[in-house]
């Protein structure tokens, strides 16, 4: 079994002074293109499968008799910021539901988004649990439960609505999954190779919108995606900003713990990436190098600068050192 590699180094005053270690596939119509680390290396995806734990959602037909837009699908696949725009989308969308925020089971947090932040502490009221990041997928679980009629607590192993997600996860894999862990909203999240993710990702890139119902269904996600990157994460986020630099023809996915993927349509490529100490700012960098690889970011966009090619500055502005890619990475 291969190891990970160097991908991403950090170097100051002339010296590297860290170094993140990953493993990454690019996944082609043939199969496997280029691998670095260990492709058969077993992780938890994390957040970078809310497409994948979106399909059943349109496959069961629970999207169309919601009447879902696009719009909300990107929102179905979202670590969002919790922004105005998001939490509004999912309160708009648990009221046509006629659900409410209490049906969730995601947990609340305090958003990222800094006028949302600044709201809640200047008017003293407590996040909910529609601030989640992940309160847009938890609406497609509810919007999916509520066809299937399945019982209230829908993040549980052996309900309906995660049996779905595990069954559609196992085909789009093309593995068996060892295993789940429980994520941070609460649902479980099922491990897999890097390869089987990244073959999950090539067949969302290949997918027909004229094809099989799960191939519908993942064009219909990706194209979701990328036509609303701000629904996916929000502003100044990696997701949004490499989404729109790539012009709506490539849709990203960050997961926790340093995890990217990448479908690319035109190409019928995927990519995945997993950097093991869980660094998010190597794995922008990384994947930011694989985009620029397969030609579907240019080099000189803005986008590169602050995520892989950027001066590191200090609080005073002063220049501390840059990112490099490792010697045989990217």
């Amino acid at each position: 079994m291969a190891t990970a590699i160097p991908m991403i180094e950090l170097w100051r005053g002339g010296m590297l002074e860290s170094e993140h270690l990953g493993h990454a596939v690019i996944y082609g119509p043939g199969g496997i293109e280029m691998a670095w680390g260990d492709p058969d290396a077993v992780i938890f995806p994390r957040s970078s499968v809310k497409m994948i734990q979106a399909l059943p959602l349109i496959e069961s037909g629970a999207a169309q008799a919601a009447g879902l837009t696009d719009r909300q699908l990107a929102l179905a696949c979202a670590s969002h910021s919790g922004a105005a725009l998001h939490r509004d989308g999912v309160a708009q969308w648990l009221h046509a539901l006629g659900m409410g925020e209490a049906d969730l089971r995601c947990g609340a947090h305090m958003p990222r988004d800094r006028e949302e932040r600044r709201r809640l502490t200047c008017s003293d009221e407590a996040p909910c649990q529609i601030h989640n990041n992940c309160s847009g997928k938890h609406a497609g679980f509810l919007t999916l439960n509520r066809h299937l009629g399945g019982g209230p607590e829908y993040v549980d192993m052996s309900h309906p609505v995660q049996q779905a997600v595990k069954s559609a996860f196992e085909d789009v894999t093309q593995e068996a999954s060892p295993g789940f862990g429980i994520d941070g909203c609460s649902a479980p999240n099922f491990a897999t190779s890097i390869t089987g993710l990244a073959r999950a990702m090539q067949f969302f890139a290949a997918a027909s919108p004229a094809g099989s119902r799960r191939e519908a269904a993942a064009a219909r996600l990706a194209r979701a995606m990328a036509q609303f990157p701000e629904m996916v994460a929000g502003e100044g986020r990696a997701c949004t900003e490499l989404m729109h630099a790539m012009g709506g023809r490539v849709a990203v996915k960050t997961g926790a713990e340093a995890v990217f993927v990448a479908i690319l349509p035109e190409q019928k490529r995927g990519i995945a990436l997993k950097i093991m100490d869980g660094g998010t700012r190597a794995s922008e960098a990384a994947v930011t190098a694989l985009l620029i690889r397969l030609g579907a970011l240019e080099r000189n966009h803005p986008v590169v600068d602050r995520l892989l090619t950027g001066t590191q500055r200090n609080w005073r502005g002063i220049a501390t050192g840059e990112l490099r890619l490792a010697p045989g990475f990217g």
